[in-house]
């Protein structure tokens, strides 16, 4: 690495904390990332022409799975450790999903996908996937709940930094999901592979998907804004009557998402960020549009509810809020020095 490179590495670094603390939770429920660059939100479901795509963003971490969205800007060292892990209240509301998908897209590999591949492959190339393998507890159980609930066609992952490959048969004679898992962007890796997927004529541009919108506006009344554990058993929430409203109102306005809109300056590695370069924790404007079109309130800042009494009607557990001195990397899955196998596909 050069001395130039680490010194703009060094600069991220230290200003990291700040600079996620500013912007993380604004695109909760999805936008612009940048011109040309759609974020699926923490889950999500779009149509990319009459393609149907979906998302869960974010790794597992058993501990704070169950917790609500409790964390508020600006984090400190244990919420910048937590925010990006899972939570169960998105996944059900991936899970209230009846429309067929597309295309599904994960952060995490499903638990046990392994089974469906050439694992014995894998673990020539990542020898220390072996144990977790063997003890089913290489994926996301989420994930893989998700996975058996959907039963998309296909369904792309990250995170473990190699090529995998499976194929999924839902029951005998079901349908197949496809499984690919890409390495990272770096010389003679595998991180790239072309997939043609069959759809009608354009235009080709992303949409709000009605469905999706409708279950967001609905499970809003429950969403958990605590550090204490959320009980989903035995919630129904009746969807016809929303998804008509939100039918009604996306015919006066349009399906496409809201435009980008710049909320902080590029990355100048010139510049040090400053708290003071990054105050007060603006409102992104997309998350601000969004709702105001879904007639719902801004949450995710309201710091009267990051620790007091749960801020929604889903019943609470007496296990309350904990964290724990084993914190959880920022970064993803470091590789192994001297990797240099590849794994075929499956």
């Amino acid at each position: 690495m050069s001395t130039e490179l680490s010194n703009t590495w060094s600069k991220f670094k230290t200003s990291k904390s700040t600079f996620c603390s500013a912007v993380g939770t604004f695109r909760y429920y999805g936008g612009w990332a940048a011109p040309n660059i759609f974020f699926l939100g923490v889950a999500g479901v779009v149509k990319f022409g009459n393609i149907r795509i979906g998302g869960l963003s974010g790794i597992y971490n058993a501990r704070h799975y169950h917790l609500g969205h409790h964390e508020r800007p600006p984090y400190n060292e244990n919420t910048i450790r937590s925010i990006y892990h899972v939570r169960e209240y998105d996944v059900q509301k991936l899970m209230q999903v009846e429309e067929p998908i597309d295309i599904f897209l994960s952060h995490d590999w499903p638990l046990g996908i392994t089974d469906y591949g050439n694992w014995k492959q894998l673990v020539r190339f990542k020898p220390f996937f072996e144990k977790e393998i063997q003890e089913r507890s290489l994926g996301s159980k989420a994930a893989a709940e998700l996975l058996e609930k959907l039963k998309p066609p296909y369904w792309f992952s990250a995170h473990l930094h190699c090529k995998f490959a499976a194929l999924v048969q839902h029951g005998e004679g079901g349908p197949l999901t496809k499984f690919l898992a890409l390495d990272k962007c770096l010389p003679r890796r595998q991180f790239l592979q072309v997939i043609e997927i069959e759809s009608e004529p354009g235009p080709y541009e992303i949409h709000y998907d009605e469905e999706w919108l409708a279950i967001t506006r609905r499970f809003n009344e429950i969403f958990p804004l605590t550090a204490k554990n959320a009980n989903y058993e035995n919630i129904k929430l009746e969807m016809e009557d929303c998804r008509q409203w939100v039918k009604t109102r996306l015919k006066e306005r349009g399906t496409k998402p809201f435009d980008f809109v710049q909320t902080v300056p590029c990355y100048d590695p010139s510049r040090s960020v400053s708290n003071s370069s990054l105050a007060g924790y603006p409102r992104n404007p997309q998350t601000e549009s969004l709702l105001k079109f879904l007639e719902l309130p801004y949450l995710l800042d309201d710091m009267t509810k990051s620790d007091g009494p749960s801020g929604s009607s889903i019943p609470s557990s007496d296990s309350g809020s904990f964290f724990d001195s084993e914190d959880i990397p920022i970064d993803d899955i470091d590789d192994v020095e001297g990797e240099t196998a590849e794994p075929e596909d499956a």
